[in-house]
């Protein structure tokens, strides 16, 4: 067996109602004191929804003095990190809270290590770039899709509109949250994008030719899909269905671990520039893509695509050439978006054909996710995938 390394979040909770006592779980940490200072971070959204206010009181019972910065915007500019640090710094904020879906978790663990080092922004993107130590944080997700809460990335948009990473595990929190009920009120558009974003993690995570790519990582992808194909269908028609909501949850985080240790690929890479050049949300960004990437795909892993679609698809008969079942594996894949409501091609979005080349252009920038697809993908590869994607 190969060499490999496997990092998570040391502390995971499926708490249901957890967010209401948020205070107790930070209470915990060695650095809590009466009076400490708290960043909380979110959107704009989460306050209005009023998704918060138990948390936010929760932490105010406990003693602690909270900082509220709530200017997180979908697909976070490297300038929101900047600017939040800032408050950070001039708070003395001793821990940072992530409380929302991947955009506010991903900036949260920006301000942890960032408001407690001197490394500017700019010379930390990249894999193992980050020093030092970071802030004590704690990450609550919102939404079944990201799975940002386990994982040692965070995505920012640049001054240029391109999408970077920070891959470190210093940035993995001290404790992941799990809570059910914030999900309830997801409107079935945003369930549904965010769970097809969760299966694309297991997928890719699975098929990752990553030197990286594990046995842990294979089977927390499979579990995963178990958990998401089984429930994603109910939690999009029937969103007040707890049962399905957590079973979201839980496999949205188990397919994050699987692809924070066996990375993504290209329908990531094709998905970013949909989303920072026509800010269309990250979860349907990967939908879009999805099946025409996997049909690229298809000739190098067919075999894997295959052992995954019962998984997925249970009704798949799988006593057949590994060819025939991944293809229908894909098929039923898009057929699934559509039968979610998604949009079913990039022309839904605002996007037409003369933007390919531009499209085209910026997801081969997307090398350190590129790297880990299983087909090698040139410039007119991406041209077509595109195309095909219409």
């Amino acid at each position: 067996m190969a060499d490999f390394a496997f990092n998570t979040t040391p502390s995971i909770r499926q708490i249901s109602g957890g967010a209401a006592r948020l205070g107790e779980i930070v209470d915990s940490l060695p650095f809590a004191s009466t009076h400490s200072e708290v960043l909380f971070v979110t959107d704009p959204g989460i306050i209005k929804l009023g998704l918060a206010e138990a948390a936010l009181a929760s932490l105010k019972k406990c003693g602690f003095q909270v900082t509220l910065f709530d200017g997180i915007e979908p697909d976070p500019k490297a300038s929101t990190v900047t600017d939040a640090v800032a408050v950070a710094k001039l708070h003395d904020c001793a821990c940072v809270i992530g409380f929302g879906g991947g955009s506010s978790m991903d900036v949260a663990k920006m301000i942890a290590l960032l408001a407690n080092s001197d490394q500017p922004l700019d010379e930390i993107y990249g894999v193992n770039q980050a020093k030092g130590t970071r802030l004590p944080l704690i990450l609550v997700p919102t939404t079944a899709g990201t799975g940002s809460e386990v994982t040692a990335v965070s995505i920012l948009t640049t001054g240029t509109e391109e999408k970077k990473g920070v891959v470190s595990p210093i940035i993995l929190p001290d404790i992941a949250l799990l809570d059910a009920d914030l999900t309830l009120g997801l409107p079935p558009h945003i369930t549904a994008a965010t769970g097809v974003d969760a299966m694309v993690h297991a997928i890719e995570a699975f098929t990752s030719r990553s030197v990286n790519n594990n046995p842990i990582s294979k089977t927390l992808a499979k579990q995963a899909l178990d958990l998401l194909g089984a429930n994603i269908r109910e939690a999009v028609f029937n969103g007040s269905n707890k049962t399905a909501r957590s079973n979201m949850l839980l496999g949205s985080m188990l397919a994050g671990q699987a692809f924070a240790n066996s990375p993504v690929a290209a329908v990531h890479a094709f998905a970013y520039p949909v989303g920072s050049l026509f800010h269309v949300p990250h979860g349907l960004s990967n939908a879009l893509v999805l099946e025409a990437v996997m049909r690229f795909n298809a000739p190098e892993c067919c075999a894997e695509y295959s052992e995954l679609a019962p998984h997925v698809f249970p009704e798949i008969e799988t006593n057949r050439s590994s060819q025939t079942v991944a293809a229908e594996f894909i098929e039923r894949l898009g057929k699934l978006n559509v039968e979610l409501g998604l949009e079913a091609g990039l022309q839904h979005v605002g996007i037409s054909k003369s933007d390919i080349p531009r499209l085209a252009s910026d997801a081969m920038n997307q090398t350190r996710l590129l790297i880990n697809n299983p087909k090698e993908v040139g410039l007119e590869d991406a041209a077509r995938i595109y195309e095909a994607s219409f």
